[in-house]
């Protein structure tokens, strides 16, 4: 953002003073980290108080604060805005800026995948058009402004990550970007015990349809059958889906390589694509981002290369070089039954190594159900042909206590990660993949660390 402090104060319809001819070029909600041109905004908070850092962060280079009209005593000297709220005014100032955009804009939502959906997006854009992504977990009510404000007038591509706990969520982030493309990637069931059931999630996540721009673009999993009804009620909605079985863009014959996952896709678009992680659930994730590349004019050949070389963010599938020459892949970013058993799939079918263990953590935020949905992963694992499961987490007793039959080892501790690094340890060869996946909370990171070779 590059624009006069008068204008965010029109924007805002705010008093001010000591305003001159100030250009702001970004804004900033901590005063640590406030960089020459910004606009501070304060907020107040239970333990902090933002306004008390008002004068440091312009000494710091900022060009200006809000200050909220409630508050005593604000600094004479120095060039304020007065408004009655700093969230709204923030939310305010996005909007006004969204509407002087011109790029065209992407948000993404979805019980799993939003963050990977982003990254390849981005990957696969990014070679061809000038691209800004979200940063970051910044999907929310203020991190989504924050985001929008960071974008400049050069950029043609905005990708808008959107997360939610809550109806209502996605719906004020969606009217907030106005985005041209609407991505949903899945109905998982992260949030049950906000949202009641499945039904309740696909609804919220279907809010994102909201601010739609009017000839936009809805892309949705069309393996989800709550996400195809939600559709079909919707007939002026232009839409294109994508899935493994019943889709307008279909995928088949995934198979992992040492370059990562190959596959081809056949329906809107025909090829064989290549991407850099492994895993189905992220090939289905990347046939959003090959449709947008080819609504945006990409072609297959262009997209193609462009997939190879992408990278994503740290914890999702991430291939990383254990002890002994194992393979450890990392995918702890977070855990739901559907991610888990997306997990599952991947171990069952991949060829990478021979000797196959699974690292499973707590999954969280699953309401009272949670002990079904912890025991409902015994049959799928008994499926599986591994040589062990490591359980982490009190909640993981549950399913502990289900695979008494269960061919492979079976280790559980509820809080020591440090005793599930040892456990795992001597079992680590160069045939070995240990695939780890659970909730943020359970930071499996920390046994993954213990086991790579820069540990030993």
């Amino acid at each position: 953002m590059k624009r006069n402090l008068s204008t965010i104060q029109q924007w805002l319809q705010a008093e001010g003073q000591q305003i001159e001819q100030q250009i702001v070029t970004g804004v900033c909600i901590d005063s640590r980290q406030v960089q020459m041109g910004d606009l501070f905004i304060p907020f107040r908070g239970e333990q902090v108080n933002g306004h008390r850092y008002v004068e440091g962060a312009i000494e710091r280079g900022a060009v200006a604060a809000l200050w909220q009209k409630d508050e005593p005593n604000p600094p004479a000297n120095l060039p304020l805005l007065f408004i009655d709220d700093a969230e709204q005014a923030l939310q305010q100032m996005a909007r006004s800026y969204r509407e002087e955009l011109t790029c065209k804009v992407i948000g993404v939502t979805g019980s799993n995948g939003k963050t990977s959906t982003k990254d390849l997006l981005a990957g696969v854009l990014s070679p061809y058009l000038k691209v800004k992504k979200t940063e970051g977990n910044f999907n929310n009510e203020l991190g989504l402004p924050l985001t929008l404000l960071s974008i400049d007038d050069e950029t043609e591509v905005a990708i808008l990550e959107m997360g939610m706990s809550g109806f209502g969520e996605i719906s004020f982030l969606s009217n907030l970007a106005a985005p041209h493309f609407a991505v949903i990637t899945n109905v998982g069931e992260a949030h049950m015990q906000d949202l009641g059931s499945r039904e309740g999630i696909a609804k919220a996540k279907f809010e994102i349809i909201d601010g739609l721009a009017k000839d936009g673009l809805l892309l949705y999993d069309g393996d989800e059958p709550l996400l195809r009804e939600l559709v079909s009620r919707q007939p002026a909605l232009r839409t294109v889906s994508f899935g493994y079985e019943r889709a307008d863009l279909m995928t088949e014959q995934i198979r992992s390589t040492d370059k990562g996952s190959c596959f081809t896709v056949h329906g809107k678009l025909q090829g064989e694509f290549i991407i850099p992680v492994y895993g189905a659930h992220q090939v289905k994730n990347s046939l959003a981002a090959i449709l947008i590349a080819n609504e945006l004019g990409l072609t297959p050949e262009q997209i193609k290369s462009a997939l190879e070389q992408t990278t994503l963010t740290d914890m999702r599938m991430q291939p990383v070089a254990g002890l002994n020459g194992s393979l450890l892949i990392n995918d702890a970013y977070n855990a739901a039954p559907t991610s888990m058993r997306a997990a599952f799939r991947f171990i069952k079918d991949t060829s990478v190594r021979r000797d196959k263990w699974l690292v499973l953590g707590d999954m969280l935020e699953l309401g009272d159900e949670e002990q079904a949905y912890h025991e409902g992963l015994a049959e799928d694992l008994k499926e599986l042909d591994l040589q062990g499961v490591v359980l982490f987490g009190s909640r993981m007793k549950w399913l502990a206590d289900q695979l008494t039959d269960f061919s492979g080892e079976v280790m559980w501790a509820a809080d020591d990660a440090e005793l599930i690094a040892d456990a795992l340890r001597p079992k680590l060869t160069e045939q070995t993949v240990a695939l780890f996946k659970g909730s943020r909370g359970m930071k499996l990171e920390r046994v993954i660390g213990a086991l790579t070779e820069k540990s030993s």
